[in-house]
């Protein structure tokens, strides 16, 4: 289904019924990479999965701007659309961190509880090596042009070994031109040292609000040491997954998933 956020269509997966749950996926992913997850909750809760803007099947912004405070301001924009009233649980992985992130440090008291998967909201956070290159004009550019199959599937399983082929070809068929520009504009936006401030206040959001971490330890983009510096009641390390731990471990993630969002 798709909603009209902001003037430009926003395709989303909403499935389920009982108290709302906010999914933000990260590059080079779409809603899709929530699927196994919200399969296992959609029985008790309310599942939404919007593509980002300028990803899968959303439209992208009409007025690029992919600044933290911005995108945290579209995720709100987006749940309004929605009709979501009532504290949300938000679940966020990679680049859909720090925009759902920011959503809660702007929005606290729409905040239920809050799980992050693999992901950074760090002032100190140095850019991994492709994070590099997307910054970087016309180096990001030809990356994203001479990007094949072959490559991406390499890449992807570096990332998270225990990919299936089918996972990461299905991931590659989903990305167009417009979501490749999209990738780069979002890099080249989110400069660590502008999340000053913003991390404090993401600390005293989570002393406040139940909070759990799943971390994937062989991520090669994220070191695992980020999983203590969210300030999270529970951290679950995975020892032997990398970047999707949402993918590699989909049932044990759900699990974890539905306990966290039962407690009183």
């Amino acid at each position: 289904m798709s909603l009209t956020v902001r003037d430009t269509r926003v395709h989303l997966i909403d499935e389920g019924q009982g108290p709302p749950v906010l999914l933000l996926h990260g590059n080079p992913d779409t809603s899709e990479v929530w699927r196994p997850v919200i399969d296992g909750l959609r029985a008790e809760h309310r599942c939404l999965a919007p593509d980002l803007p300028g990803f899968g099947q959303s439209e992208p912004l009409r007025m690029p701007q992919y600044d933290i405070e911005n995108m945290g301001r579209w995720v709100e924009d987006f749940i309004t659309a929605a009709g979501v009233q009532q504290p949300l649980d938000l679940v966020v992985h990679d680049i859909g961190g720090p925009l759902g992130l920011a959503w809660a440090v702007m929005h606290p008291q729409r905040v239920r509880r809050i799980a992050i998967l693999d992901t950074a909201f760090h002032r100190d956070y140095r850019w991994h090596f492709w994070g590099r290159v997307w910054r970087t004009p016309l180096l990001g550019e030809l990356s994203m042009a001479l990007l094949n199959r072959s490559g991406f599937r390499m890449e992807l399983r570096r990332g998270s070994r225990k990919l299936t082929r089918a996972q990461i070809d299905e991931t590659f068929d989903r990305m167009h031109p417009t979501m490749k520009r999209t990738v780069l504009q979002i890099y080249r936006a989110a400069d660590p040292w502008k999340l000053a401030g913003w991390d404090e206040r993401l600390l005293r959001l989570t002393a406040d609000k139940p909070t759990l971490v799943l971390w994937g330890d062989r991520d090669p983009y994220l070191p695992r040491s980020l999983a203590e510096r969210f300030g999270a009641r529970r951290v679950r390390h995975f020892a032997d997954c990398g970047h999707w731990v949402q993918l590699e471990e989909a049932p044990e993630v759900t699990r974890e998933l539905r306990a966290f969002f039962g407690e009183p």
